[in-house]
């Protein structure tokens, strides 16, 4: 089995550090958190971090990968960077990258034509597959997390969400399958070379997943279904630019469309079980308090 050594009575680590970009973020952060309890070596790749990592600032990419043979690679949506970064890890030594894509990557019509992140992630899978690297991709559909820590989670707090998402339903998947699924292809053998299309167990329209976050916490939440323009509309009006109002619409139209609805079996195939129920993120993220407090207008996240 391929394994990153440790020695010493502590087990204390003696092993090159696992370069975690995006170590901050929803799926970043959970990741760094299981190599932690796992005693790996982790570097935390944001801006915030020591050394500093920037996508933006190609200055940066250097001290963040120095030393490292295994890099998590949470793509910066909107533009292609990936493939630079991924030459440059190669040249530095790196020799194994698990990248964070996303599903519908290779779904005719699921992203529009000018789908920026939709050419971010086409751009980054083909730059990891055609590297030379040990590579594996990971191709999760939407996070429940974003009901309690990302852009739906001001209006749950308000009571109602209002997206264009019809009654089409979606597989979500818990942001901590997607993190032990990426810790076991940064750490073990027999992911190389895998496509791992990630989701729950089952599928939920919005106005579903609601009812479970208002069950388990006593909040009534509904789910108020708007037209892609009457959606448009209504986030100008709160100040959103218009064509990151029009992307935010385009990122839910698969919802309408019944094209997030299926199952995938990524999770098993990589971890041996079954994924998460959607039930028992709910049940989880309430008993540490994820919808406490008051409701703001909308948060201004992208969709992930």
């Amino acid at each position: 089995m391929d394994t990153l050594t440790t020695s010493g009575l502590s087990g204390r680590m003696t092993q090159p550090p696992i370069l975690v970009t995006g170590g901050t973020g929803k799926v970043g952060a959970r990741i760094v958190a299981r190599l932690k309890r796992e005693n790996m070596a982790v570097r935390v790749g944001s801006r915030s971090g020591a050394p500093r990592f920037d996508w933006t600032d190609p200055s940066t990419w250097d001290a963040a990968l120095e030393g490292s043979r295994r890099v998590f690679i949470v793509p910066h949506d909107g533009e292609l960077l990936t493939r630079p970064f991924v030459r440059r890890a190669k040249e530095l030594g790196v020799e194994r990258v698990v990248l964070l894509s996303g599903r519908g990557v290779d779904v005719p019509g699921y992203a529009g034509d000018n789908d920026a992140v939709g050419k971010t992630h086409v751009d980054g899978e083909d730059a990891v597959r055609s590297c030379g690297l040990a590579w594996t991709i990971l191709r999760p559909g939407w996070f429940a997390q974003n009901f309690s820590e990302g852009f739906f989670r001001a209006a749950v707090l308000a009571g109602e969400l209002r997206l264009p998402a019809g009654d089409g339903a979606a597989s979500f998947v818990d942001a901590e399958d997607i993190a032990a699924v990426a810790v076991a292809a940064l750490t073990e053998d027999g992911h190389v070379g895998q496509t791992y299309e990630l989701s729950g167990p089952r599928a939920l329209s919005i106005g579903e997943a609601l009812a479970l976050i208002s069950e388990a916490t006593g909040r009534t939440v509904r789910y108020t279904p708007l037209t892609a323009e009457e959606f448009i509309a209504q986030l100008v009006a709160e100040g959103w630019p218009r064509p990151d109002a029009g992307s935010y619409a385009d990122a839910v139209a698969p919802i309408r469309r019944g094209m997030d609805e299926h199952v995938s079996d990524g999770v098993q195939r990589a971890l041996g079980r079954p994924p998460r129920d959607f039930a028992d993120f709910v049940k989880d993220a309430t008993a540490v308090g994820a919808w406490q407090g008051q409701g703001r207008p909308r948060d201004q996240d992208q969709p992930a």
